[in-house]
């Protein structure tokens, strides 16, 4: 085997390995292209929850009145 056809062996190789990354390249792009804007979306930061004022104060008042009942019951074992 000569230089000449050694070179060509090679580049005849090295085609047929681009067409597969060509082919798998396409069929990345076709699943890109099928997942859609559910791909975006994913990327997309979530959003973050907000609690009213009105959500906050039920809440710190149920807190309170939690801790009033195990201090109640704290004073009756101490007494």
């Amino acid at each position: 085997m000569t230089i000449l056809e050694a070179v060509r062996a090679e580049e005849r190789k090295l085609v047929k390995q681009l067409s597969k990354l060509q082919g798998d390249l396409e069929g990345i792009r076709n699943a890109a292209r099928a997942l859609g804007h559910a791909a975006n979306r994913e990327a997309k930061t979530i959003k973050k929850r907000v609690l009213s004022a009105a959500g906050r104060a039920k809440i710190a008042a149920a807190a309170r009145r939690r801790w009033a009942k195990v201090r109640a019951s704290a004073k009756k074992i101490a007494s």
